[in-house]
C-alpha cells in the first residue's frame, strides 16, 4: 500500500509543480501579477503531500501498537497487510490446537515396555518423548549404546543389546513389522484423538503407548470465529488420520491433511496456495518453520520455539488460539483506517488545489489548512486505539 502511495507521489509533485506553473502564467497573463504570485504559492503550499505519506505509516504505528496490546505481535508490516485478505488458515495440531504437553494414558504389550520405550527417549525434546519418561519417572533406565532419530516417523535405537525400533504405523510398514492383535486397540486409542507410538525389537511388535493430549480451551472458539469472519480452517499435521481427524472434529475443522512429513509441510502449504487463495500457517514448533515461511501470512505461538517465531510475521504471544481471529481483525481495520487516510488525503487536494489556483486562498490560510490535513488524518488513526478483540 506504500508503494502504491510513493507511486502515485511520484506523479503527484511534478503535476502539482506544473499546475504552480500554469497558474502563475494564467494570472500573470491577466495582468494580475501579485495574484499570479499569491495563488501560485498557495498551490504549492497546500499540495504539499504530507498527508499522503502520512496515511499509512501512521495507520501500521497504531493497529501494530493497539494489537501489542492485546497479545498480537506483528513484527512485520507486510504480514499486516497480507492478513486481511487470508482466506484459508492452517493449524498445526500439537502445541497449537493442542496444549503441547502430551502424556501417556495407556500401554500395552510386554511387561517391560515402558522402561524400553522410556530408555530408548533418554534425552530427547520431542513432546511425545518426554510424556513417555515422566510416565517412567523412578524407573531404572538402561543405557542406549545407538540411537537414530528419524523425523516424522520415529526413532531406532539399541537398548541393553535390544534392537528397537519406536514410531508411527508408517515406519513399522517401512520396517516390515506387523500390528496383529493390537490394531484394534491402536484404532480405539485414535478414535479418542490419542497419538499412538508402536515399539517393535527387530520384526517382533512388542506392544504400544498411547498418547493424549488436551485441546486448548479456546480452540474450538477460534475456529467459529474464522468460520464467521468466512475463512476455511485446515489441519496439518504429521499425527495419524483417525487421531487427528477426532481432534479435528472437536474443534470444528472439516478438512484435515495428516500424517505430513515435517519435510513435506510447505508443500502441503504451497499446494494450498495454489489453488489461489491466500494462506496463513499458524504453528508453535521447529518443523512448522518452513511452512510459516511459505505460507502467505506465518503466525507463531509465543510459547513455541524461537525458531517458529523468527519465521513468522505475527506472533500470539500468549499462544492462544482465540487471539488469531483478532489478529486478522485488527489487519482488516487498520487496512480500513488506511485507505480511509488515504481518501481524505487525496479529497483534500482534489478540492483544495482548484480553490487555491483561483485565488480563493491565501498561502497562510493554505499552510493552515495542509497542516490540519495532516493532523486530521494522524487524529483518523488514532481512532484505531478503541479497536477492541
Amino acid at each position: 500500500m506504500q508503494r502504491l502511495v510513493d507511486r502515485i507521489s511520484a506523479v503527484f509533485v511534478p503535476v502539482v509543480t506544473a499546475i504552480a506553473v500554469l497558474t502563475f502564467l494564467g494570472w500573470a497573463l491577466a495582468g494580475d501579477l501579485e495574484t499570479a504570485f499569491v495563488a501560485a504559492v498557495s498551490v504549492l503550499v497546500i499540495a504539499c503531500p504530507c498527508a499522503l505519506g502520512l496515511a499509512t505509516p501512521t495507520g501500521i504505528m497504531v493497529g501494530t501498537g493497539i494489537a501489542a496490546r492485546h497479545g498480537i505481535l506483528i513484527k512485520d508490516a507486510e504480514a499486516l497487510e497480507r492478513a486481511h485478505h487470508v482466506g484459508v488458515v492452517v493449524f498445526d495440531k500439537t502445541g497449537t490446537l493442542t496444549e503441547g504437553h502430551p502424556a501417556v494414558v495407556a500401554v500395552e504389550g510386554d511387561a517391560d515396555l515402558l522402561l524400553l520405550a522410556a530408555s530408548a527417549q533418554q534425552g530427547s525434546e520431542h513432546p511425545l518423548a518426554r510424556a513417555v519418561l515422566t510416565a517412567a519417572a523412578g524407573l531404572t533406565l538402561h543405557p542406549v549404546s545407538a540411537f537414530t532419530s528419524l523425523p516424522g516417523r520415529g526413532l531406532v535405537a539399541e537398548v541393553d543389546g535390544r534392537a528397537l525400533t519406536i514410531g508411527s504405523p508408517r515406519l513399522m510398514a517401512e520396517r516390515g513389522v506387523v500390528a496383529g492383535a493390537l490394531a484394534d486397540v491402536a484404532a480405539a486409542e485414535e478414535g479418542r484423538g490419542r497419538t499412538v507410538m508402536w515399539v517393535a525389537e527387530g520384526a517382533r511388535m512388542l506392544g504400544l503407548i498411547a498418547v493424549a493430549d488436551p485441546v486448548k480451551p479456546s480452540a474450538a472458539a477460534a475456529v467459529a470465529g474464522l468460520a464467521a469472519m468466512g475463512v476455511e480452517s485446515v489441519m496439518l499435521t504429521g499425527d495419524n488420520r483417525r487421531a487427528a481427524a477426532a481432534v479435528a472434529a472437536s474443534v470444528g475443522i472439516a478438512r484435515v491433511i495428516a500424517e505430513v512429513l515435517p519435510e513435506d509441510k510447505a508443500a502441503a502449504v504451497a499446494a494450498l496456495r495454489a489453488e489461489g487463495r491466500v494462506v496463513a500457517m499458524v504453528g508453535d514448533g521447529i518443523n512448522d518453520a518452513p511452512a510459516l515461511a511459505a505460507a502467505d501470512v506465518g503466525l507463531a505461538m509465543g510459547t513455541g520455539t524461537d525458531v517458529a517465531m523468527q519465521a513468522a510475521g505475527i506472533t500470539l504471544v500468549k499462544g492462544d488460539p482465540a487471539l488469531l481471529p483478532a489478529a486478522l481483525r485488527v489487519s482488516r481495520a487498520t487496512t480500513a483506517k488506511i485507505r480511509q487516510n488515504l481518501f481524505w488525503a487525496f479529497a483534500y487536494n482534489v478540492v483544495a488545489i482548484p480553490a487555491a489556483a483561483l485565488g480563493f486562498l491565501t498561502p497562510v490560510i493554505a499552510g493552515a489548512a495542509m497542516a490540519f490535513s495532516s493532523v486530521s488524518v494522524v487524529s483518523n488513526a488514532l481512532l484505531l486505539r478503541r479497536w477492541r478483540p
